[in-house]
């Protein structure tokens, strides 16, 4: 149990994905894995949930290395670059449920001043 925790403990954010997944899975084992590696994967099956937690992991990856607040300034300016109104970004921000509200008034503060 112990090395199944370390190597899943070095995925990371992936392994935990995998974890909540195989967790809700109705199977045991490995059929539990394999279905869901399927189901994360959509039409491309198994390789395609390998792939998805590839990507999972590398992007959690830069987040921690740049921060959170950096990366969603990032996005806020990309959208405000592609014609975003600041009325409908600031809406946005305060609508998105997975942030914390001091990132929210830090980001619509962030967009009043662009």
């Amino acid at each position: 149990m112990d090395e199944l925790v370390n190597k899943l403990a070095g995925m990371g954010v992936s392994g935990l994905v995998l974890v909540g997944l195989v967790a809700t899975s109705s199977y045991a084992g490995a059929v539990a894995i394999t279905t869901s590696l399927a189901l994360l994967g959509g039409p491309f099956g198994m390789l395609g949930g390998v792939v998805v937690l590839t990507l999972i992991a590398s992007v959690s990856s830069m987040i921690a290395k740049v921060g959170v607040e950096t990366f969603a300034k990032a996005v806020v300016k990309k959208l405000m670059d592609n014609g975003a109104s600041t009325s409908s970004i600031i809406q946005e921000i305060s609508n998105f449920p997975m942030i914390t509200e001091g990132l929210k008034a830090q980001l619509r503060e962030y967009v009043r001043q662009m």
